[in-house]
């Protein structure tokens, strides 16, 4: 079955996306702002959700066409094939979103593509009411200036859910975005990383299952997975592909610290959640008491900021202690995220190199030091 999908992101990692689709097999893979077109099969689907690192969520693309009318909506809605997706007993409620569009009312988009679903189903089944008592089919739409896409959730949770953080802290950071940072930082599976910000561990944790090559969601499961659409031996097959994918004899570290004894706790739990605990070493530490233990390093971290924990002026004295903590020296680097322009300042060194990230809504840089 050839299937086109699209892999909704954090704006900024799109390149990420797109690099990690194309090393899986996914063809015609093609960026957009905030998401990422591809093909491929149904082994492709089950590989992307179970191996993208980067990615929201992996939806079915169904169809795309333009509408500027409510009828043009319905009609378009309408001629997607939907009875090969969607069962007489399935579930199919409708979200989505219109940005810079002539039909702007979400709701009633919403209502206008539900009853297109309808009609279109009661014509393939020749019923006249569906009961909705079967496996969830979330349909999704965009219109964006006046052009429409149509799409089938097939992951159920977002993918930033890996399932190893019931808890977070006070203000994590998103999953998929720790991934992130952790590529960009180019680390590898012979790196010793550090994170002296744990938080709840999620950076070391991304960074110990890119190192060694462990897919993410991996132990979780999908919502395409209880439609009964694709074989059983599908999920199976690329779950043990994953697997075997895995390295085995590698050098990683990662020495996970932060001022709060609760932070280095529940990194601890998380990392033994996440099948990585033998690769992560947490402790208490406060920043200004930063000492590494190894004579290279991989440092990537995620600090308090003012939007988030702390008022600013608290979180630009953070900056300068990691200023004179992080110095640049042979076999190091550095990557910090911050949403503060002045970070540079009061870190008393330009970046090697700046990259716009979000995390959340807050747009951020991640600030590069390797020289």
């Amino acid at each position: 079955m050839h299937i086109n999908m699209v892999a909704p992101c954090l704006m900024g990692v799109e390149g990420l996306v797109s690099d990690e689709l194309k090393f899986m097999g996914a063809e015609n893979v093609a960026a957009e702002n905030a998401r990422v077109f591809f093909e491929g099969d149904e082994n492709i689907l089950a590989r992307a959700n179970i191996c993208s690192r980067f990615s929201e969520r992996i939806l079915i693309s169904l169809g795309r066409f333009s509408a500027r009318t409510f009828e043009e909506l319905f009609q378009g809605v309408k001629a997607l094939p939907w009875s090969d997706y969607i069962g007489v007993r399935d579930t199919f409620p409708v979200k989505g979103f219109s940005l810079g569009s002539a039909l702007h009312s979400v709701p009633d988009c919403q209502k206008i593509v539900k009853k297109a679903v309808v009609e279109s189903l009661k014509e393939s089944y020749g019923v006249t009411w569906f009961e909705e008592t079967g496996p969830v089919h979330q349909i999704q739409f965009s219109i964006m200036k006046d052009e429409v896409c149509i799409m089938l959730d097939t992951s159920g949770t977002g993918l930033h859910k890996r399932g190893y953080r019931p808890v977070g802290n006070e203000a994590p950071i998103r999953e998929t975005l720790a991934a992130a940072m952790c590529c960009l930082s180019k680390l590898r599976h012979y790196h010793t990383m550090y994170d002296p910000f744990c938080g709840s561990g999620t950076v070391a944790i991304e960074g110990a299952l890119l190192a060694n090559n462990i897919a993410p969601s991996v132990n979780r499961g999908f919502e395409a997975e209880r439609w009964g659409l694709f074989d059983g031996a599908v999920w199976k097959n690329e779950r043990e592909r994953a697997g075997a994918l895995v390295k085995t004899d590698t050098d990683f570290i990662a020495f996970a610290s932060d001022i709060d004894p609760r932070a280095a706790e529940l990194t601890e739990a998380n990392a033994k959640r996440a099948g990585v605990g033998n690769f992560i070493k947490t402790k208490v530490a406060d920043i200004k008491d930063f000492s590494p233990v190894t004579e290279r390093g991989t440092l990537i971290t995620n600090p308090p900021y003012g939007e988030r924990m702390l008022d600013i002026k608290e979180a630009q004295k953070i900056y300068t202690v990691m200023g004179e903590k992080f110095t640049a020296k042979k076999g190091w680097s550095y990557g910090i995220i911050s949403p503060d322009e002045q970070f540079e300042k009061f870190f008393s060194r330009k970046a090697d190199k700046r990259r716009k990230l979000y995390n959340g809504m807050i747009k951020c840089q991640y600030y590069m030091y390797f020289r």
